[in-house]
């Protein structure tokens, strides 16, 4: 009796020593599998980089990859964190910005790749038209150095005022080079903040503003009293682009983040949700 009641003990004490190495194993292989995805963070305005930046979500998770999305809402605090290394990337510029920053803050930051491209509009409060567009009304544009110049270049444009005659995004341009201002009242102010300007100016005020934030404000492109012309280098120079510390352009996070977003579903994506007001530019 003796030796059955031992007998079954130690068969009680193996049963058990199976089950807790089984389990022990299970955990280690869920353990395994969850560290296994490598973290890509990236920099973002909310609108439209962060949303297209959720479509790649599945596919990068796929490659090995687990995509974090820090979304900002001005254009410096996402630059000096890639410079600083808390970011791997960043989308929410395009090159004038980026070599317009490098050269004022002395980063090396650099294009890994061309997303999208986001026409510069020109909206008015009131406004139905260019040619409504009243003598001396006030014309809002952002004032950071390549976007001051992109709203310049929209007013030359239209023809309300005029720029010398090498004016370009890459030569570039500020209120003071203005040869005529056509007697409009043309006042440069945070990018970020003219849409909130815009709205809560006199009637007859107008204003050129970025794309993200004409989105963001629900403005839409087809409101726009004007827009860049599209059929020039503008889709080219003004490209939104994925940024990332010089040196790193091929690295496999940035290479694996440029390529989820060069595909034919994210295409899609920007094609169905923004109705022109951002065209994928690959």
């Amino acid at each position: 009796m003796k030796k059955l009641t031992s007998l079954i003990l130690a068969l009680i004490l193996v049963l058990s020593l199976v089950a807790c190495g089984g389990g022990e194993d299970a955990a280690t292989d869920g353990g395994d599998d969850a560290a296994a995805l490598t973290t890509i963070t990236v920099g973002a305005s909310s609108t439209p980089h962060a949303e297209i930046l959720e479509q790649v979500k599945e596919s990068l998770a796929a490659d090995g990859y687990d995509l974090k999305i820090v979304v900002y809402d001005d254009y410096v605090l996402p630059n000096t964190a890639l410079n600083d290394g808390e970011l791997d990337a960043n989308y929410f510029q395009h090159t004038p910005y980026l070599e317009s920053f490098n050269a004022s803050n002395g980063t090396e930051l650099s294009v890994a790749g061309l997303i999208h491209y986001e026409p510069f509009g020109m909206y008015g409060n009131g406004v139905s038209s260019v040619a409504d567009i009243a003598a001396g009304a006030t014309i809002l544009i952002p004032a950071d150095d390549s976007n001051e110049t992109r709203a310049l270049l929209l007013l030359a444009q239209e023809g309300l005022i005029t720029l010398p005659a090498d004016a370009s995004a890459a030569v570039g341009v500020t209120t003071l080079d203005i040869v005529d201002n056509g007697g409009y009242d043309i006042q440069a102010v945070q990018a970020d903040m003219v849409p909130a300007q815009l709205a809560n100016s006199d009637e007859g005020t107008v204003a050129v503003i970025n794309g993200n934030y004409a989105l963001q404000a629900g403005l839409k492109v087809a409101d726009a009293l004007a827009i860049e012309d599209a059929s020039g280098d503008a889709a080219q120079t003004y490209a939104n682009i994925i940024a990332c510390r010089t040196g790193e352009e091929n690295s496999e996070k940035v290479t694996a983040l440029v390529n989820a977003l060069k595909t034919d579903a994210v295409k899609a994506y920007i094609e169905s949700s923004y109705n022109g007001a951002v065209v994928a530019i690959f």
